[in-house]
């Protein structure tokens, strides 16, 4: 289908200048070159879900770059050539500033906008004070490049738009491409999974940063004129506004948008100079309350089948996987915690914790509302989140790792809230599960799912192996819980930390759950910290029980000698339960 889609629209551009004129010609050679762009803005906010206005900045930089060189030395075939690699390399290199200072760890999706709001402002700045050499105000003009007419031009810039367009379509529907999605839908999971996702997000804004270079070429060739407005926030914005209004995270969406808004424009503006703004403004309105989702929701409306339908014969083959990586036996204690404190400001969350945990080993965290247990599994899985003391994780100091460093270490965590991808299927989210261990496909979706043998275990437990092209949206509570276990599990870790996995679960639930965490430890020697508040499921499958109160570990012991213990009972005397 995408191949006779790309077939059909090649053909338009290349026999769309015999029924063209020029005005038509020129303006939609522009605005197919805008319709580059908005891919990439595309693929930052509608599949990262990083909201981008700096986009027309590095557009601007190729495009100054190309009409820079072809001013100040010329334009022979060698010169084009190097003015092509200039207008891809600088904003490829300033993409990876941009990327490195929007997206550093602890970072924010507001901060990354703001970012990219005050790097066009920046880089306009540069061109009014550039003077001869950027042409300042008045921008570039006069300067030759490309030997190509206007029908050249038209053609060149539609084959382009369909190469990039085709090539992200193939992208955002394999495997790799599906982290981006993962990513918008929950990064931290991603992260917990052992993503790194801020040297992901870099390098997709510096790679789209290039393509937004290679727009800029184009439209400095094709246009023989470049000015700052190429490059500003007002651009910028309108390059969002096109891909929400073509439908966001579509790709065809944003081209659709491109094209047709900036064509439309061209020509109302010249038939209707006064009263141009106001159509188009109106036609935005009204598109924005019937068509919420962008122009791509009527095609997709009548063509797309949803993919919450799929039968299950279109499920992937699941297939059993061997370990893909050799995990050394460890001597002594797996987890070792020494004088462990957390604090806010002066407030201490917890003090003095002291804790060894073994292969093989259930220990079960327990302790009223408040008493921190939330906060030692943090302080487990974030290099950053203790004040004090040691965490080591297979003999190595954690201190100053970030969550997907510390995953690799073999440390699986499950959240209280099941922490999914609800906008993926089953299958994708067990992928992604295993992207840190295997680099999935960037140019296609497998049909065969490979698991360990204990993750496909807890599929057929939960019934999740009869739903692999479900999407996640449509589980139930429980199926949830059961999928991230499963997700978690397909790491391969050495330890899990699980957060109440058993909260709102059915009786059955609890006791399947119950059963996979037994044989996880004790027959498979996975090492395990469970916070939990039920005391039968604590008593069944634990192999120690670990009490704190106030920040405190005050009892570390077996079932029987803490459920019994004086002090226990005094802690949960008020009523509280375990």
């Amino acid at each position: 289908m995408l191949g006779i889609l790309a077939l059909c629209a090649l053909a338009l551009v290349i026999v769309g200048p015999m029924f063209l004129d020029r005005f038509s010609m020129n303006v939609l050679t522009r605005s197919m070159i805008y319709a580059i762009l908005a891919i990439t803005v595309d693929l930052l906010w509608g599949y990262a879900g990083v909201l981008t206005f700096g986009q027309a900045a590095f557009f601007g930089v190729g495009a100054y770059a190309t009409a820079m060189l072809f001013t100040q030395v010329g334009s022979s075939p060698t010169l084009i050539g190097l003015a092509l690699v200039l207008a891809i390399i600088v904003p490829v290199v300033l993409g990876l500033i941009v990327g490195w200072l929007s997206f550093y760890y602890g970072s924010t999706p507001i901060y990354a906008t703001v970012i990219s709001l005050v790097f066009p402002i920046v880089v306009t700045q540069l061109i009014y004070s550039g003077g001869t050499l950027t042409g300042s105000s008045s921008g570039l003009v006069g300067y030759t490049g490309l030997p190509f007419g206007l029908e050249g031009f038209f053609r060149l810039s539609g084959i382009c738009l369909v190469i990039i367009a085709v090539g992200a379509l193939i992208f955002v529907r394999s495997d790799g491409g599906r982290i981006l999605t993962a990513i918008r839908d929950n990064e931290t999971r991603c992260a917990y999974l052992g993503l790194n996702t801020q040297r992901i997000k870099i390098v997709l804004m510096a790679v789209l940063a290039g393509v937004a270079g290679l727009a800029g070429f184009l439209f400095a060739n094709a246009s023989g004129v470049v000015a700052p407005e190429n490059t500003g926030f007002i651009f910028g914005t309108e390059l969002v506004v096109w891909t929400a209004l073509g439908g966001r995270g579509t790709i065809l969406g944003p081209v659709l948008g491109a094209i047709g808004i900036d064509y439309l424009s061209a020509n109302l503006s010249g038939e209707l100079p006064f009263l141009w703004q106001l159509i188009i403004g109106s036609l935005f309105i009204v598109m924005i309350i019937f068509l919420p989702n962008g122009l791509a929701a009527l095609v997709l409306r009548f063509t797309r089948r949803g993919r919450s339908e799929l039968p299950i014969e279109s499920s992937p083959e699941l297939v059993m996987k061997t370990s893909l990586h050799h995990k050394n036996s460890i001597d002594g204690p797996l987890l070792r915690i020494d004088k462990l404190e957390k604090s806010y400001g002066s407030q201490k969350v917890l003090q003095d914790i002291t804790l060894d945990v073994s292969p093989g080993e259930l220990v079960s965290l327990v302790g009223p509302n408040g008493a921190g247990k939330t906060t030692m599994m943090r302080c487990l899985t974030d290099g950053n989140e203790s004040s004090r003391g040691v965490v080591r994780v297979a003999g190595k100091d954690i201190a100053g790792m970030i969550p997907n460093q510390i995953v690799a270490l073999g440390v699986g965590r499950k959240f209280q809230v099941a922490s999914v991808f609800e906008s993926l299927t089953v299958a994708e989210c067990l992928r992604m599960a295993r992207a840190a261990l295997e680099t999935p496909s960037f140019v296609s979706d497998s049909d065969v799912l490979g698991l360990p043998s204990a993750a496909i275990e807890i599929l057929q437990l939960t019934g999740l192996d009869q739903r692999l092209s479900t999407q996640v949206s449509l589980l139930s509570h429980g199926q949830k819980q059961s999928l991230e276990l499963a997700m978690v599990v397909a790491l391969e870790p050495r330890m899990i930390l699980l957060d109440e996995p058993t909260a709102g679960l059915t009786k059955a639930e609890r006791t399947t759950i119950g059963a996979i965490l037994k044989k996880l430890t004790s027959e498979l020697g996975l090492a395990a910290i469970l916070v939990e508040h039920d005391l039968d499921f604590v008593r069944d499958i634990s192999s120690r029980i670990v009490v704190l109160h106030q920040g405190r570990l005050v009892l570390d012991g077996s079932v029987e000698e803490v459920v019994n213990s004086e002090i226990v009972k005094t802690i949960y005397s008020g009523g509280d339960h375990v």
